[in-house]
């Protein structure tokens, strides 16, 4: 049997039925076709506004919830006084968005897809053209082909992050071609369910919530000198009485630290055994990673949120940058890069943890790959009705066990969106 009948086996009639048709009038065609096409054109390229298609209740957050804005968090601008209170006061107004791209087929098959910042003017100025009239299950091909036609401009950040969204959009339509779940595409099941972690500093709210393991984002870089050190310690502190011994925390810098910081940090937080400091140094200090490596011991040194393509994760290779690499679906180039990052990173034993990898599409990936071991979770800000944190657990397939919270993929044809469109 080829590869064409399995996906076709699959069956299509049993999942038709959990996609909405309501992302245009009453001529849309269905969502799923009756039996996998082999050949997609694609007639129409667009970012388009979406929203949940069931809202949780607006609330306000409990005071003092960490969830919320305005609290203090160490940055690569707080060693200017006026900036360092919060990253509201660098960050652009009005901020750069996110996108969702959609791409139609002349079958009537649409998908979505998600980039980062910046991407979206440069999927409908340049990529769209592009695209317009290939097959959209050429997925390898058209990739190189956007990839090559931006080289010129391209290679990193806002380009990349334009790239990434078409990417998952295509992935969407292939799932949505076959009636199956991205993951399926991608080689099935690596593991039942996915153990999640859960980042932010709410730490009593995400330990009674039943998560074990809680990543924090440090409040305080070199800026705030032997005092700043003591106030990590006290929240590292305060996480460890919470999960007990056995929980592990992880440690999110953000860029801030210099070397010399991160190994005087790494020897404060050694009594309460941390886990991994995550993007300590600026991304491009790929040497600078590889000395911390070497001369830290007592946690593992991680980074590539802000990394891109292979070629960026090839150089943390070359300078035994990182133990784990943590690329964004969003961002590192899409899916289809992310999965050629993570056989790079099989063959050196690298586990792959994305950023953000609870999100709807990233799950599918840490779902069939077998070195990816763990997904990134958000919980919604304490103090809101009960409805939103069932809500929070329904759609992202939590369930309890043995390692805390555990997550799932969708088993809706495509990633399995859970929103409509509005334009």
């Amino acid at each position: 049997m080829n590869r064409r009948d399995v996906l076709r086996s699959i069956g299509v009639s049993a999942t038709a039925a959990l996609i909405p048709s309501s992302l245009s009038a009453a001529s849309t065609p269905p969502a799923v076709l009756p039996r996998p096409e082999t050949n997609l054109k694609i007639t129409g390229v667009r970012i388009v506004r979406t929203r949940p298609k069931r809202p949780v209740p607006a609330y306000t957050p409990a005071p003092g919830s960490w969830s919320v804005a305005g609290v203090e968090v160490a940055n690569p601008m707080s060693i200017y006084p006026k900036y360092k209170p919060q990253r509201s006061l660098f960050r652009p107004e009005p901020q750069i968005p996110a996108f969702t791209v959609e791409i139609e087929t002349d079958k009537g098959l649409k998908g979505y897809g998600q980039g980062g910042p910046g991407g979206g003017p440069i999927v409908e100025g340049h990529l769209a053209r592009l695209l317009i009239g290939e097959n959209a299950r050429d997925i390898e091909k058209i990739w190189d082909m956007l990839w090559r036609s931006t080289m010129e401009y391209g290679r990193k950040g806002l380009v990349i992050n334009a790239i990434s969204g078409v990417d998952n959009a295509l992935w969407d339509l292939a799932g949505k071609a076959h009636g199956a779940p991205v993951y399926r595409l991608l080689g099935g099941e690596t593991k039942e369910r996915i153990p999640a972690y859960c980042t932010g500093n709410d730490i009593e709210q995400h330990v009674e919530f039943g998560y074990t393991k809680l990543k924090l984002a440090l409040p305080h870089g070199p800026a705030d000198g032997r005092e700043g050190i003591r106030k990590n310690v006290e929240l590292v502190k305060r996480a460890r009485a919470a999960l007990g011994p056995e929980g592990e925390i992880m440690m999110d810098c953000w860029m801030a630290l210099t070397e010399r910081y991160t190994i005087e940090l790494c020897e404060a937080f050694e009594p309460y055994r941390i886990y991994w400091m995550e993007e300590c140094l600026i991304p491009d200090d790929y040497e600078g990673f590889g000395r911390l490596r070497q001369q830290i011991k007592s946690t593992r040194i991680v980074t590539g949120e802000h990394e891109y393509t292979r070629y960026g994760f090839r150089r943390l290779l070359e300078h035994n940058s990182a133990e784990i690499w943590q690329p964004d679906v969003h961002w590192c180039g899409g899916l289809t890069e992310l999965r050629r990052i993570a056989a790079l990173g099989a063959a050196y034993d690298v586990p792959i943890i994305p950023h953000g990898g609870g999100a709807r599409d990233a799950v599918h990936f840490i779902m069939a790959t077998p070195n990816s071991p763990w997904a990134e979770l958000f919980m919604p800000a304490p103090g809101g009705p009960k409805e939103v944190y069932d809500r929070y657990a329904e759609d992202n397939n939590l369930t309890k066990g043995p390692e805390g919270i555990y997550t799932r993929p969708s088993e809706e044809p495509g990633f399995g969106w859970d929103f409509e469109v509005v334009g």
